[in-house]
C-alpha cells in the first residue's frame, strides 16, 4: 500500500518494512541514474530487490508486493524488469533453468546455485579479469555471467 501523505512526506508500505522518504528517494536518484522514470510501481520492484539480496523470481516478488498493492500484476513486474536489465540498472541471471533471477547488485561477481535447495549466492572473490570482455572476431560480446552449480553447504550433508 502506499499512503501520500503530502507532496514530500511519502510513506510506502510493504509486508516487509516502510520505505521513509530518504530511501524512495535515494531508488529514485538509483532509478534516474539509469534514465528509468521512477513511478510507484517501479520504485516498489527496486526497493525489493535491493533489500532481498535473494536473487527473486517475478513470482516471488509479485507474492510479496501484491497483498500491498492491489493494482500490481505480474505483468507490470515483469515490464518493470525488463527495463531495468535493458537499461542496465538490475541483472537477469541464467542461471536457474526454471525461472529468470534478478538481482540488483550490477558489480562483477558471480553465482552459485544449489541444485537441491535452489538458493543463489553471490561469489566476490574472483579475479576481476575473469570479467572482462574477451575481444573476439566476427563476435560482439556484451555481458559476462559467471556461474557454478552444486550442492550448497547446507545441502552437502545430505548427499
Amino acid at each position: 500500500m502506499y499512503i501520500y501523505t503530502g507532496v514530500y512526506n511519502i510513506k510506502i508500505v510493504s509486508n516487509f518494512k516502510i520505505i521513509n522518504m530518504n530511501n524512495y528517494m535515494q531508488i529514485h536518484k538509483y532509478l534516474k541514474q539509469f534514465d528509468i522514470k521512477p513511478s510507484v510501481q517501479r520504485t516498489a520492484v527496486m526497493d525489493y530487490l535491493m533489500t532481498h539480496k535473494t536473487h527473486p523470481t517475478i513470482d516471488e516478488i509479485y507474492s510479496s508486493l501484491s497483498p500491498f498493492m492491489p493494482t500490481l500484476s505480474k505483468t507490470t513486474i515483469y515490464n518493470t524488469l525488463n527495463l531495468f536489465v535493458e537499461k542496465g540498472a538490475v541483472l537477469q541471471l541464467a542461471i536457474d533453468e526454471k525461472n529468470a533471477r534478478y538481482d540488483a547488485d550490477i558489480s562483477n561477481h558471480a553465482h552459485f546455485i544449489c541444485k537441491r535447495c535452489g538458493k543463489v549466492y553471490d561469489f566476490f572473490d574472483l579475479k576481476q579479469e575473469l570479467f572482462n570482455k574477451p575481444q573476439l572476431k566476427d563476435f560482439d560480446i556484451h555481458t559476462v555471467e559467471i556461474s557454478y552449480s552444486g550442492f550448497c553447504g547446507s545441502c552437502t550433508g545430505m548427499n
